[in-house]
């Protein structure tokens, strides 16, 4: 399905591939398509839904400046997904309830952490010297690290909002392990203290802005190189989490379930992030906000709700995406409206066999919250194609 509609912003135009959009995000994409450093156009994805300052599912290349909050608060958020040797035949329902119960304990999840002794040293290790330096040059940085000074324990957990853990079962009925999640504390912490560098950069120069989360980093300034460095690190850290947690969740298998292999089909990914590419010639700044990089091959994970399918898809390379793709389904309505809407009852008819929980606490996760997530892979079917379809039989929630 080639782009359903374009805008044109006041700079560039906006290039969706939905029909479904609503006018906030609208008004949030020609915002965006008005400042000065957009390269080329900008690109919404099907799943396209309101953000704060940027909407979730856009994809925004920027010559010589990046916009931290349309990088956003979760930096580096994006999924890992692996097939085990596993089949249906081998899974039975008692079993699965004591896998969906061992996850629950081994990995932490909402505000929880690991104890100190049983931080993932080896995991840490390796981002402790570049954290140091960024509080060197940026020591009221501590001050919103707070209640997330003890990052290192927060290696290997799950985090709260839609992040998920899956157990899935493929076309063929092979099972799959499947994940999402970001940068936790640490990440938000990054994220919220050079938003607000930037929001104060705009005000003592004066720039006018049609939203004031659109402040921007020019290439020059001084925080853009420490924005950068940050940022990346950030997103190696969410990478690690991924890693981290998809072996507690193998090992909490392994404990329940005969034995298995794991396969080379592994798939990580970041949908919250931003990279140095090259598009329509020139070398830009590529943020992916609900987005992720679908370049010819290359491979991608866009789960649905935690009551539909979700698929693992090999990108196309469209070059209007930015070689992009929608990362989900992507929220029909806001948290709160579905807790008004919808109840627990409603919440157990529409996850009916799956192993999850199915109280009031995760209904703003019920499925009809979320858009049509076949809806949204048909409306970018120039995008990417479909290499597997999961489905999954256990969801542990954040």
């Amino acid at each position: 399905m080639p782009i359903r509609q374009t805008i044109q912003g006041r700079h560039v135009p906006v290039k969706i591939w939905t029909d479904d959009v609503d006018e906030g995000s609208l008004a949030q994409l020609a915002n965006v398509a008005s400042l000065p450093f957009i390269h080329h156009h900008v690109a919404a994805m099907p799943d396209v839904h309101l953000g704060i300052g940027a909407t979730i599912g856009s994809v925004i290349a920027t010559r010589k400046a990046i916009i931290p909050a349309a990088v956003g608060v979760d930096i580096g958020c994006g999924m890992v997904a692996t097939r085990l040797s596993l089949t249906a035949a081998d899974l039975d329902d008692k079993a699965l309830r004591r896998v969906f119960d061992q996850i629950s304990r081994d990995v932490p999840v909402g505000r929880e952490q690991h104890p100190d002794d049983k931080v993932a040293v080896e995991a840490v290790r390796p981002f402790e010297a570049g954290l140091r330096t960024l509080l060197v040059r940026h020591p009221q940085l501590l001050k919103r690290l707070g209640r997330h000074s003890k990052w290192m324990n927060q290696m290997g957990t799950l985090g709260g909002g839609n992040h998920f853990i899956e157990i899935c079962l493929d076309e063929a009925n092979r099972v799959w392990v499947m994940l999402h999640s970001g940068s936790r504390g640490v990440g938000n912490a990054i994220a919220e203290y050079f938003i607000q560098l930037a929001r104060n950069d705009m005000e003592r120069q004066a720039i006018q802005l049609p939203d004031r989360d659109l402040a921007y980093f020019p290439e020059g300034n001084p925080h853009f190189a420490d924005y950068v460095e940050a940022v990346h690190w950030a997103q190696e850290y969410a990478r690690q989490n991924r890693a981290c947690m998809l072996q507690l969740v193998l090992a909490a298998l392994a404990r329940h379930l005969p034995r298995f292999d794991v396969t080379t089909e592994v798939v990580n990914c970041h949908h919250n992030y931003v990279e140095l590419e090259h598009h329509f010639g020139a070398d830009v700044w590529v943020t992916r906000k609900g987005a992720i990089r679908a370049r010819k091959g290359e491979p991608g994970i866009i789960p649905g709700s935690m009551g539909a399918r979700s698929y693992i898809v090999r990108g196309k390379g469209n070059p209007e995406s930015f070689c992009s793709s929608a990362h989900g389904a992507g929220r029909r309505m806001s948290r709160t409206a579905a807790t008004k809407r919808f109840d627990a009852a409603d919440l157990v008819r529409e996850t009916e066999g799956v192993i999850c929980r199915k109280d009031k606490s995760v209904v703003d996760e019920i499925p009809s919250a979320y858009k049509d997530i076949d809806t949204v892979m048909a409306n970018q079917s120039d995008l990417t194609e479909v290499v597997h379809t999961l489905k999954q039989i256990i969801c542990v929630k954040g």
